[in-house]
């Protein structure tokens, strides 16, 4: 998140209020179609009620800060990304007990009732918010050292990046192992969709290609972290945890890959532009 600040000012941020278009697009398409969306696919794989509660959790949780990271490797706009982790983060203090109340309610007839503490939204808005803040006072202060460490933080990020893949693998081994067949396909396609549908909805509303891409990674990539903790202290249940347990693991793969896709088809683009020029 230091390094993301490294490669921002005050007027990036300056852009996005004075076109808050892109913002406005991908908070609709986080908080109302992705959970619909969701609705749809549980309802279609047959999931047990217990895990399509879990699944509704995962597509109520903001953002994830690991979004930014992505958007940042894949040069997309990361003040977009973190305006909307910072707005979704408070929002999802109404809007995600909401959500799995109603699941809650839908699959389980329970009356058991969520809600999150006002304080564990601000964690998460700190959490973006102050190495970024210190990152930009460090670019503002000097300019020159935070060009010089644009390229060594991209590849320090990277490899980052593996560790907490590798480490999500071994420390989740045991859970994979037991609900990968069941859990698998869904969070694949759930990724997938949440990508696409974060990538190609600004870009048909017209919304700039390094926008759309931190609004598809925004979208995409969820906060699993957030949905287990819930699941297992304030609901009480590991089972509620399953779906972002398997998704937290499969996700960094599939959004890296998502990454390469759709930075190759930019470099294409540009090429062509040069040659028709």
């Amino acid at each position: 998140m230091f390094g993301l600040g490294l490669t921002l000012t005050l007027g990036d941020f300056a852009r996005i209020a004075k076109h808050p278009k892109a913002v406005i697009i991908a908070l609709v398409c986080q908080l109302l179609v992705l959970p619909a969306v969701c609705f749809g696919l549980v309802l279609a794989f047959q999931l047990p009620p217990v895990l399509a509660v879990g699944m509704l959790l995962l597509a109520a949780s903001p953002g994830g800060t690991t979004a930014n990271l992505y958007s940042h490797l894949f040069r997309g706009d990361v003040a977009l990304n973190i305006s909307l982790t910072a707005v979704n983060s408070v929002i999802s203090v109404v809007t995600l007990p909401f959500i799995v109340n109603v699941a809650l309610g839908y699959f389980m007839q329970s009356e058991t009732g969520l809600g999150i503490e006002f304080t564990e939204a601000l964690k998460v808005f700190a959490i973006v918010l102050l190495p970024v803040a210190l990152g930009m006072l460090v670019r503002r202060l000097r300019p020159g050292f935070a060009t010089a460490m644009d390229k060594p933080v991209r590849i320090g990020s990277m490899v980052i990046l593996v560790i907490v893949i590798v480490g999500s693998i071994i420390s989740n081994k045991d859970i994979l192992a037991a609900n990968i067949g069941s859990l698998a396909l869904i969070t694949v396609v759930f990724c997938l969709i949440s990508l696409s549908i974060g990538y190609l909805v600004p870009k048909l509303l017209r919304v700039t290609k390094p926008q759309a891409i931190a609004s598809s990674f925004e979208i995409g990539i969820h906060n699993a972290t957030l949905s287990i903790v819930i699941a297992q202290t304030v609901l009480d249940s590991i089972e509620l945890s399953l779906p972002a347990a398997v998704y937290g693991v499969l996700m960094f793969f599939i959004a890296a890959g998502w990454g390469f896709v759709i930075s190759s088809s930019r470099k294409r683009l540009d090429r062509s532009a040069v040659e028709a020029g």
